[in-house]
């Protein structure tokens, strides 16, 4: 079965974008027999923001809703960047192997830089591709799951694997990428997808109460007949959409039986649509302390510093 690094920033809590983007597909190439490890990349927190906030407590946030969500930490490794010495060395090598104009034409981290909304970013997010290939290739991964936006990341690791092979030998597996074909999420507020920064999200760990309130605030149009048209009525759609993948239906379902119910009827039908879906969800969180997050991490870290330090070992055989 082939080995998969996947994982997330933590920078607060995941939400139902996260699930229905990227953790349902964990759950299943676990289910699968993939060998799986998860970042908890606290390292890249600091691409985009001046300080790292409350870093440990949504360190443990996030293996929280990894948990809930049903990951299970005997099968899949999860570990923290900054845990993990060795492949953070790995990226001094890897920095070698790509030019600034090949860093500077990257398409994702221009947008990046863009939404961080700072007149000024460090080097480390000039660097974050770099970093990310680092990631990638510690574990010697076969595929990375990710969406159409993050290729141009996936293209960089993709070289510098193979040019670090060329020039000193074979020591890594060239990745490919495993793209999702999950529905796109709109935030609530219209906005181009659900942020945790941004407020326009449902949280795994919101509260049934929290929910309906972001709910009743989401975005909708004029028009009081509910239909299913993504191109021509998004914020409207992007409701049905969310009801729809809570429900296990077809948005088209959903919204012919809404008709014209109108805004209100809509939300009301993803308030229960979404609470139902998340209340195991919630449930299995509830369940979880501290200590058993914190031994999961530790668990986790030590595999992954095995790992990193016998990739980084191979490494330095093969530039010596």
């Amino acid at each position: 079965m082939p080995t998969i690094l996947t994982g997330d920033r933590p920078t607060g809590p995941l939400h139902l974008g996260h699930y229905f983007g990227t953790l349902a597909n964990r759950v299943r190439l676990q289910r699968e027999g993939a060998d799986l490890f998860v970042l908890v990349a606290d390292y890249q927190v600091l691409t985009d923001r001046d300080v790292a906030d409350r870093l440990t407590e949504h360190a443990e946030g996030l293996v929280a809703d990894y948990l809930a969500a049903g990951i299970d930490p005997g099968a899949v490794t999860i570990f923290r960047h900054s845990a993990v010495p060795a492949l953070n060395q790995l990226m001094l090598p890897f920095l070698s192997l790509v030019s600034v104009a090949e860093l500077g034409r990257n398409p994702t981290v221009k947008e990046e830089i863009g939404a961080s909304g700072q007149a000024s970013v460090s080097g480390l997010m000039f660097t974050y591709p770099v970093h990310q290939a680092a990631d990638i290739l510690f574990c010697k991964a076969d595929l990375v799951p990710v969406g159409k936006d993050q290729l141009p990341h996936q293209e960089i690791t993709r070289t510098i694997a193979r040019r670090f092979n060329e020039r000193y030998g074979p020591v890594f597996t060239v990745p490919e990428a495993l793209l999702s074909d999950t529905p796109h999420l709109l935030g609530l507020d219209g906005r181009a997808k659900m942020s945790k920064s941004r407020g326009n999200a449902i949280a795994l760990s919101a509260t049934p109460d929290e929910t309906a309130r972001l709910v009743r605030g989401a975005r909708t149009d004029a028009d009081r007949h509910i239909t299913y048209e993504p191109e021509t009525r998004p914020e409207v759609s992007n409701l049905v959409r969310i009801a729809a993948l809570c429900q296990g239906r077809d948005p088209h379902a959903i919204a012919a039986e809404i008709g014209n119910g109108g805004a209100a009827r809509l939300k009301q039908v993803v308030i229960e649509s979404v609470n139902e879906f998340l209340r195991p969800i919630r449930a299995r969180r509830a369940e979880l302390d501290r200590g058993l997050l914190r031994r999961v991490l530790d668990k986790g870290n030590e595999r992954a510093n095995a790992v990193a330090d016998r990739t980084l070992a191979e490494v330095r055989a093969a530039m010596a």
